[in-house]
């Protein structure tokens, strides 16, 4: 019931397909190209276009910076920090304008797997439902899962491989940002399953 701890800080960034920025990988599952579920954290410094992913399923969320306005097949939707996160296809064409300065952004991608990206609520326990899950702390925290607590440090990505029934995020510190994290739920299965 141990999670795999991946800190954003420790992960290299890398240029996005299309070369319009970069990211760091938090998680491929299975590794490699064939991966069918991706958690990554985006920097976003100037306009431009997202890549394309076909047959990919995809969620994102602002986590800080001036936030975004992307325009997905034609319609036009803003982001800042806390709001909600926005679920696409990965094959739709998207123009990213940023509204005031650069923006870093959580991104959940599914291939071939259904999944959601929620709001943590201090506290306040969260069924997955799924068979793999995840939380991306913005704040250090304790992740209780069943019986097990697990020191989250601020800016990580806490992954299960097994999903627990539930989970429970205590931020440390009298006055957390809203969320303080984002959890993230895959329902995928080895690819031979």
């Amino acid at each position: 019931m141990t999670p795999r701890l991946v800190a954003l800080d420790a992960t290299p960034p890398q240029p996005w397909r299309n070369g319009g920025g970069v990211t760091r990988e938090l998680l491929a599952w299975p590794e490699g190209a064939g991966w069918r579920v991706r958690v990554s954290v985006a920097e976003i410094e100037a306009d431009g276009t997202f890549s394309s992913f076909p047959g990919v399923s995809r969620w994102f969320t602002v986590l800080e910076g001036g936030g975004v306005a992307l325009t997905i097949d034609g319609a036009e939707q803003i982001r800042r920090a806390g709001d909600p996160p926005l679920a696409f296809p990965g094959e739709a064409s998207v123009a990213c304008r940023l509204l005031r300065g650069p923006s870093r952004d959580l991104n959940l991608m599914l291939r071939g797997a259904e999944g959601a990206m929620l709001p943590v609520t201090p506290g306040e326990g969260w069924s997955p439902l799924s068979r793999q899950c995840g939380l991306y702390a913005l704040v250090a925290g304790r992740c209780v899962a069943g019986g097990e607590t697990v020191d989250v440090p601020a800016g990580s990505l806490a992954w299960f491989a097994l999903a627990p029934d539930t989970l429970v995020f205590r931020p440390q510190g009298a006055a957390p940002i809203a969320p303080p994290g984002w959890w993230l739920a895959a329902d995928a299965r080895e690819p031979d399953a």
